[in-house]
């Protein structure tokens, strides 16, 4: 069965990336893996609150993804896919995606755009131009 990567930080484009990734599991009956990467960095005012809520960064960190991946699964299963998994990575977010895609054997990777600057609609994001440069699959970058 062909395996389709969804990555998502939460945002509204890596939402869309989500749907967008269901639609075609649907379309061509695959899995879908929805993947949330931390870079293991957190703010001033965030560590200052996980210290006042006496919570380890680490369990902060995995609290805060899974209540990504579970918000993205939902919008997943809203657009019709039925065998999905979530799995939780750490590091930078090219470099986990792309060991992923190449353990998993990955068919395609579906990511949300992120430009900076002026220009943004112009430019990838540093993630999603590594991985269309770099994946050993199909790499499709949701606007």
């Amino acid at each position: 069965m062909k395996l389709i990567i969804a990555a998502t930080d939460g945002s509204q484009v890596a939402e869309r990336a989500v749907a967008i990734a269901a639609d075609l599991v649907k379309t061509i009956n695959a899995k879908l893996l929805i993947v949330n990467v931390s870079e293991d960095k957190l703010s001033t005012a965030q560590i200052r609150l996980i210290d006042r809520l006496r919570i380890s960064e680490g369990d902060a960190l995995e609290e805060i993804s899974g209540r990504i991946l579970s918000r993205a699964k939902s919008i997943a299963q809203k657009h019709g896919a039925a065998n999905i998994e979530t799995m939780i990575g750490s590091g930078h977010p090219a470099k986990v995606l792309l060991k992923i895609a190449n353990t998993r054997h990955a068919y395609a990777i579906v990511v949300g755009r992120r430009g900076a600057g002026p220009f943004k609609e112009l430019l990838l994001g540093s993630v999603s131009q590594k991985l269309a440069s770099l994946a050993p699959c199909i790499v499709i970058v949701a606007p």
